[in-house]
């Protein structure tokens, strides 16, 4: 055992006495110890009930024969970070969250580990730390939220953000957006609708990495409880077996991740996600790949923000178990991959109920013949840009407008809000990349309040920066090469015509290539943002939004 470092042999007594100071018996220190990390806070609704979900891992880690051992890591609520300085570090936390994982494993020497998350940030951060470890691992979430309701209707915080803008637009009234503040978020949970913080919980149960229900079970539940027991007792049997994530995370997880992604209509986020896990296992994501399986996959589920249903419609319906088994039908799920459910991803998926037609539609009868996200290429991405195609309306999958270029978010979102952006524009946000924000911070707060203001088939927006999990509309992020890295994102300029076309993976700034040329040359670069601290330091390391926005060590 790794803990043999830390308590065998006379040479660790002192290692011991430590422990024995903390209260631990002699018999604990015989067993696996096994570490808990909890992401427990009181500012994420997501993350404040955490402690009971840690409680109950604990309690299955020494059903299971282990002892359990909790720490923790931070993290960030992107809601409450939206639309200020504070954006800046939301991505940036995935970094903090993987190396503190690794310096505390690493330096007290534990056997395994169960990682209990939520959300955008965490669940991401923690998979990395797993891969990068490759000590026996799983995670459990904290389980979504159930969904608000106002006037017999669900609501979710994405109805909130939205109705920012319909309150300015005279289309609520005040009274009616207080009523509808305070019913959104009903409780503890991750936000209730398919955003990132859900579609990465939902995948880690595709890349194997997370026990059935682990995305989908509400967070009130108590069978969430007891899948945290689950977990705790699962982790000393996965440690028995030697069973470790580098085993688990290969190709054939991460095509399963992408193909229940394109099924789902999950969040853009989980591009970059899944290219930093897929680099921790020595592997990289081809975002060509992407646009591949989504061509091959049907959208079988038509979720918060592109549709009515909540997660908790999808819980109902059988979770992620039942969509896998329905593509499991037409053989778009590698079967054969380890997991932590079971022997195989198909031990977890196998005895699910079929299908309701319904939140989960056959394959004969999908929302779409593609999947839910697409990457377009083009002179304004020649390393790709990502767009959730499930959430565009029909009419803006294709379009040529003129842009309207802002510097960052906030000019853009006070353009929108003071009805300064006309149907027909395109709304150009850079030097928001992972360098030139930093951060890459999420537009949801402009995406919200060009629907708020009712212009969501009217007007695009595109950005090096990108989107929260609860955007619609035509919404294209992670341009890449960005601004800052002398992308041609940098430059566009007003009045200048702009063409997306979804449906052939394009987005191209109509200027002629010497006159783009010859005011790329003339750019002056602006100073940077940032210049102390963490976030200085980010943008120094962080690389493309294409390569998953990863540190990178320059030699």
């Amino acid at each position: 055992m790794r803990s043999d470092d830390v308590t065998r042999s006379a040479e660790r007594a002192p290692h011991r006495s430590l422990f024995a100071a903390m209260g631990y018996h002699e018999k604990e220190l015989k067993g696996p110890l096994v570490a808990v990390v909890n992401s427990a806070n009181e500012i994420v609704p997501g993350h404040i009930h955490l402690p009971r979900i840690a409680s109950a891992v604990k309690t299955g880690v020494v059903m299971g024969g282990g002892t359990p051992i909790e720490f923790s890591t931070v993290g960030v609520c992107d809601g409450i970070a939206m639309n200020h300085q504070g954006m800046h570090y939301s991505l940036a936390s995935r970094e903090v969250i993987a190396d503190s994982i690794e310096c505390m494993v690493e330096a007290h020497r534990f056997d395994a580990m169960v990682m209990i998350t939520n959300c955008d940030k965490i669940t991401p951060g923690m998979l990395m730390a797993a891969v990068r470890l490759n000590i026996p691992a799983l995670i459990i979430s904290g389980g979504p939220m159930l969904a608000g309701e106002l006037d017999g209707k669900k609501i979710d915080l994405n109805t909130v953000f939205e109705g920012v803008g319909a309150v300015k637009a005279g289309r609520i009234t005040p009274e009616k957006f207080d009523e509808l503040t305070v019913r959104a978020c009903p409780g503890c949970g991750s936000c209730a609708g398919m955003f990132t913080a859900n579609t990465m919980n939902c995948l880690s149960e595709a890349l194997g990495m997370a026990l059935p229900g682990n995305g989908t079970i509400p967070a009130i539940s108590a069978e969430r409880i007891r899948l945290a027991k689950e977990a705790g007792m699962r982790v000393v049997e996965i440690w028995r077996e030697n069973k470790c994530p580098r085993d688990i995370v290969t190709a054939g997880a991460l095509r399963n991740a992408l193909v229940l992604d394109m099924a789902l209509g999950g969040s853009t986020n989980t591009l970059l996600h899944l290219a930093a896990i897929a680099h921790e296992a020595g592997m990289s994501l081809d975002l060509k790949l992407v646009n591949e399986i989504s061509a091959s996959t049907p959208q079988l589920c038509s979720l918060r923000p592109a549709g009515d249903d909540h997660i908790e419609d999808l819980n109902r319906a059988g979770g992620i178990p039942a969509v896998m088994k329905e593509l499991n039908r037409e053989g778009l799920v590698d079967r054969n991959n380890p997991a932590v459910g079971g022997d195989t991803i198909a031990d977890c998926f196998d005895d699910a109920p079929e299908v309701d037609g319904t939140v989960i539609r056959r394959l004969e009868d999908a929302y779409r013949p593609s999947g839910g996200l697409a990457v377009l290429f083009g002179n304004l991405a020649p390393e790709g840009a990502v767009v959730k195609q499930a959430a565009v309306s029909p009419e803006m999958l294709c379009s040529r407008g003129v842009a309207r270029v802002f510097e960052k978010e906030d000019d853009a979102v006070a353009a929108v809000l003071e009805g300064k952006v006309k149907a027909g524009d395109v709304v150009v946000i850079r030097y928001e990349g992972p360098k030139g924000g930093p951060g890459m911070r999420e537009m949801l707060a402009a995406t919200s309040a060009v629907i708020g203001m009712g212009l969501g088939t009217k007007v695009s927006l595109i950005t090096d920066g990108r989107f929260s999990g609860a955007t619609r509309g035509a919404a294209i992020g992670h341009i890449s090469p960005e601004a800052t890295e002398g992308g041609i994102i940098a430059a566009v300029e007003d009045g200048d015509n702009i063409l997306i076309d979804i449906p052939n993976r394009r987005l191209e700034l109509l200027v002629p290539e010497e006159q783009i040329q010859q005011r790329l040359n003339n750019i002056v670069s602006p100073e940077p943002k940032v210049n102390h601290g963490y976030l200085y330091r980010y943008s120094k390391m962080v690389s493309s939004a294409s390569r998953g926005a990863i540190l990178e060590v320059k030699e």
